[in-house]
């Protein structure tokens, strides 16, 4: 229940700003579109409260992630508040009455408004659409750096609705002004003033090593202060500024345990980034680093648990096990790890070694080439006892979470028992 409350909120502030607005209606002034120009204000100020809320959850404040799920579950609501703002913008310009003569600088600031945030929503789409991404031709990482500017149109938006003339509602507009200070404050922070907070900590790349032919693993050692100690499963944001392609901030699992003095990621090469990480990444180089966030955490689930980790997925999984010589493992835990063949798995040795040694811990490895996918059944036959009562931990390929997920809840395992996160943050 609590990891929703921040969705809740959300959608409380909506009705509550047309409460505000039905309990402090403005003054009919007897123009001809008057219930039009409501109408209008109402969707408007609305849009004005879900880009604020938008750009204040891409602050990443950690003290909010209970109340979301977890940092991943928080940008999957940002992406849903803004897709309801970009959309209530075409509500907005539909219904209120836009004068054909005489306008005024409010009009053309609505203009500005208007066509750049649509012209910003609809390049960032570009990558995930065939058609445009043909044209583009360019990565998503390309185009993700225009989402930078959409703070500033969301202030010419609402300098827009004070340069019009709009309706006399002196509370409603007032309640509104309050979320356009949020929303303003909230850009200037993660664009112009994050740096003087020291979100951001400088780190030195220590080792690079590649585990298979296809991922990286990087040791990294603090300058000065090191980031406040994760907790295993955790993920941080990593980016490399000396290096013009590496320079984008990009999240990954820690896969070392939380007690180590240095930290380790263990990345796959699947995209530009990654790639090029993984053909150029040296020892020596510098790293900037922001986290931990993530609410990944197997110790507050139940005492039986399934983890299932699908290529690249093992890393929360490896800081759950590598955690194990310093905290006692309390839960009995049945680890499926699954990958096509043996030359793409990673630290095997290390999984199994530690199934000896923990006996509350057993690791069954698969080869879906060779034994064919990983399914339910399978894992019910080795797992043993109810599913449903028992939590899932799952980390891999989206496609493999969702058919899973699937099968779960089809078994009866609810659904605040099957435990993922959402890398997609897009």
């Amino acid at each position: 229940m609590k990891r929703n409350i921040g969705n809740y909120f959300i959608v409380a502030l909506v009705l509550l700003n047309i409460a505000v607005w039905l309990v402090f209606p403005p003054i009919n002034d007897g123009r001809p579109n008057f219930l039009r120009q409501y109408v209008g204000e109402v969707i408007g100020a609305n849009n004005i409260i879900l880009m604020a809320c938008s750009l204040f959850l891409s602050t990443r404040p950690k003290w909010a992630e209970p109340f979301f799920g977890g940092l991943d579950k928080m940008y999957l609501t940002h992406r849903h508040t803004g897709t309801a703002a970009f959309l209530l913008i075409f509500a907005h310009v539909l219904t209120v009455p836009i004068r054909t003569t005489g306008w005024l600088l409010g009009n053309y600031l609505a203009v500005i408004a208007f066509t750049g945030i649509v012209t910003i929503v609809l390049i960032t789409l570009a990558p995930r659409i065939p058609f445009l991404n043909r044209i583009g031709g360019r990565d998503y990482n390309d185009w993700k750096k225009l989402k930078r500017f959409i703070g500033i149109f969301f202030i010419i938006a609402f300098i827009h609705s004070l340069n019009v003339q709009g309706l006399s509602a002196l509370v409603a507009i007032t309640w509104v002004m309050v979320f356009f200070i949020i929303g303003t404050a909230s850009y200037l922070y993660t664009e112009v003033f994050s740096g003087l907070f020291k979100k951001s900590l400088p780190y030195t790349v220590e080792a690079v090593k590649h585990p298979n032919l296809s991922s990286t693993e990087v040791t990294l050692r603090p300058k000065k202060s090191s980031m406040k100690r994760h907790r295993a499963g955790q993920f941080l944001f990593i980016r490399f500024p000396r290096d013009k392609a590496l320079n984008e901030s990009h999240p990954f699992t820690i896969s070392s345990a939380p007690c180590e003095d240095v930290l380790r990621l263990t990345i796959k090469a699947s995209g530009n980034f990654t790639r090029e990480l993984f053909e150029k990444l040296q020892a020596g180089t510098d790293a900037v680093i922001e986290g931990p966030y993530g609410m990944f955490n197997y110790k507050s689930g139940a005492r039986e648990q399934i983890w299932i980790a699908g290529g690249i997925g093992l890393t929360p999984f490896l800081s759950f096990v590598r955690d194990l010589q310093e905290v006692e493992l309390k839960h009995d835990v049945n680890l499926f790890y699954t990958v096509r063949h043996p030359e793409e798995a990673i630290f095997v040795e290390e999984l199994q070694a530690a199934g000896l040694r923990y006996p509350r811990l057993k690791v069954h490895v698969r080869y879906s080439a060779k034994e064919g996918s990983l399914t339910v059944e399978d894992i019910l036959q080795k797992a043993g006892g109810d599913v449903r009562r028992q939590d899932i931990y799952l980390c891999g390929p989206l496609a493999m979470i969702q058919a899973f997920e699937k099968k779960f809840l089809e078994l009866g395992v609810p659904k605040d028992m099957l435990h993922y996160e959402e890398f997609n943050f897009r």
